[in-house]
């Protein structure tokens, strides 16, 4: 009986004019290579955050999405929510 566990990006969706990313991870537990679990989790990624740590896949498309221009806008609506 072998066991092995897995962790899949399965879900990427850009949302709001910043281009926040919402990330799905997938972990996946199969037994003798059958499906026995699958769990979930949630995050979100803003152009602002340190995407190092991130998997290469992740921060291919973190990479596409943020242009200069997204950057300057998202920092530019910061910068208006400390002003009020």
């Amino acid at each position: 009986m072998a066991l092995t566990e897995t962790t899949e990006y399965d879900k990427f969706e850009i949302v709001t004019p910043y281009k926040h990313i919402q990330l799905r991870k997938a972990n996946v537990i199969k037994k003798d290579g059958v499906e026995i679990a699958r769990s979930f989790e949630r995050t979100t990624l803003t152009s602002d955050q340190d995407i190092t740590t991130q998997p290469d896949e992740v921060k291919s498309v973190c990479n596409a999405v943020w242009t200069d221009a997204v950057k300057k806008l998202w920092t530019d609506y910061q910068a208006s929510l400390s002003q009020t």
